[in-house]
């Protein structure tokens, strides 16, 4: 009963990952490992291994009664291509001074195309925000650190970065144009990152001639591999987070009889583990375009994300996502904005994924205790195999009624304001039933519909450091830290797998069949 209490108290953030965000014939990651930990000693049958977790690539929706989907050569409908692999490394620090939150985060991508291109994008960014959490004993397990805990975080920020393009080996075979784009484009995030620890040595005791022909050298690497720059983007980012998570260890006192001074044990300190954790993230990003064939455009990027964790030496993770991306005229919509017009967006693409995985790995944590003060330090790592399956709908709003509609259902104006449930590119191959809505209409028209399997590999690991101050009232206690830090890495390479397939045009009954999506099956993921 106490375990059950215990991921009770933690049950806010369970609902969302588990309830409200994967359909229940998914059972992925953080269903599977509460399921594990309600029945430690006997696990039912009924405890997936989550492997049945995000698309089955199956043709859902034919094209009426049997018969073979009609495509067109030249289908309309086909997107242009796909992304095939991603190989992205990720730093992370954290710094929390009392209530302010301040971090910052440094990445890198390295993307395969289907059409023989290759893409290298790098972006920092830097925010900060205000936080606060709460935490409770474990009744019954206190002595064992049994406690959950919930927290709330609002950041703002902004970022930079580059995106370069590898496409200058063009022939009439894709497969060996993408070979030679990535090797060029592999020399160059080499050089990327040597120019990087080239920025680091100024101020240091490197000598500047040395600084100067460090720089020269990255310099003259990423000329050689000739790309072609992307469009500059100025960033800025939102962020609203609320988590959550359970931890067991021990806690260790010092005192004789029924206690030290004062008859009260003095408690020491503990050791931990995290048990199961949750996350709830909304983001919303303006990317703003200043050259390149896209200069003058302004993107909104809205996403929602919930995610789960759980196991104390293996870990299982599952992961939620929804975004929206809406793109304007930049001057267009400024002058709207001052005027209290109504805007006219141009384009919008809407994401879904799901990623379910499992693998080795741990998460500890001890601290010492000196009155309401505490010293905590933690760290892990490990490794997770996952796999994802990813959805999207592209609709360009060439004319005013459908850039109206649009923009209603994003303002939440109309009866079906962007408030209800996100359309899923799914649902609109299916037939609109008669409650649909306009939106789900458009969709299912006009939208180029996609759907894509991948399989990921991602190390991580983890370090931190904190000095907090706790004021306890019964088994709640609300604390703030008074200096933390938190640096996490993690590398994470996916690739392409399953059939990819696309939604062709209505057919007969209306449904839209999911066909070969050849443009993206011409070539195939170059792996390590």
């Amino acid at each position: 009963m106490e375990y059950v209490a215990l991921v009770g108290v933690v049950a806010l953030i369970v609902a969302a990952i588990v309830g409200l965000t994967v359909p229940d014939d998914e059972a992925v990651g953080l269903k599977n490992a509460v399921c594990r930990i309600v029945h430690a000693d006997n696990v039912p049958a009924g405890c997936a291994s989550g492997e049945d977790g995000g698309g089955d690539g199956d043709d859902g929706g034919g094209g009426g009664d049997g018969e073979d989907p009609v495509v067109p050569p030249d289908d309309p409908f086909q997107p242009a291509k796909c992304l095939l692999s991603q190989d992205q490394t990720k730093d992370t620090v954290v710094i929390q001074i009392l209530f302010i939150k301040i971090s910052g985060s440094d990445q890198l991508k390295v993307q395969q195309w289907s059409d023989g291109t290759v893409t290298v994008e790098r972006v920092t960014d830097s925010s900060v925000g205000v936080t606060a959490s709460v935490s409770a004993g474990i009744p019954g397990l206190k002595d064992w650190g049994g406690s959950a805990s919930l927290s709330g975080t609002y950041a703002r920020g902004s970022g930079s970065g580059g995106q370069w393009m590898f496409g200058s080996h063009k022939t009439d075979n894709p497969q060996a144009d993408l070979e030679a784009n990535l090797a060029d484009a592999k020399a160059f995030a080499e050089a990327l990152n040597e120019q990087a620890i080239c920025r680091a040595m100024v101020g240091s005791p490197v000598s500047p001639i040395s600084q100067v022909g460090c720089s020269n050298n990255a310099m003259s690497q990423m000329e050689k591999t000739n790309p072609e720059r992307m469009p500059d983007v100025d960033i800025t980012k939102t962020t609203t987070e609320a988590s959550g998570g359970v931890s067991f260890g021990k806690s260790f006192t010092k005192g004789t009889g029924e206690g030290g001074k004062d008859g009260k044990p003095k408690d020491l300190g503990s050791v931990s583990t995290d048990l199961i954790s949750g996350s709830m993230t909304e983001d919303v990003v303006v990317l703003r375009t200043n050259t390149g064939p896209d200069a003058g455009k302004v993107t909104f990027v809205y996403t929602f994300s919930v995610s789960g964790k759980a196991g104390e030496v293996g870990q299982v993770t599952g992961t939620r996502m929804q975004q929206v991306a809406v793109t304007y005229d930049a001057a267009m919509y400024d002058e709207e904005e001052k005027n209290g017009q109504p805007h006219r967006p141009q384009k919008m693409v809407i994401t879904t994924s799901e990623e379910a995985g499992e693998g080795p790995g741990v998460n500890v944590g001890a601290g010492a205790n000196a009155g309401p003060v505490t010293i905590d330090v933690g760290g892990g790592g490990g490794e997770i195999e996952s796999q994802i399956h990813t959805e999207s709908a592209e609709l360009v709003l060439d004319n005013d009624a459908d850039s109206t509609l649009v923009e209603d259902w994003l303002r939440g104006r109309g009866d079906f304001p962007a408030g209800d449930a996100l359309p899923s590119p799914s649902d609109a191959a299916e037939a609109p039933g008669a409650d649909a809505g306009p939106l789900e209409r458009l969709l299912h028209d006009k939208g180029k519909l996609s759907r894509l399997d991948y399989k990921a590999n991602t190390d991580w690991w983890n370090a931190s450091l904190g000095i907090g101050f706790g004021i306890s009232a019964g088994q709640v206690t609300m604390g703030f830290k008074l200096f933390g830090i938190d640096i996490t890495h993690e590398h994470k390479e996916q690739t392409i797998t399953g059939d990819p397939t696309y939604a062709t045009g209505p057919q007969s009954g209306g449904t839209r069949p999911w066909v070969e999506w050849k443009k993206c099956t011409q070539t195939t993921p170059i792996t390590a």
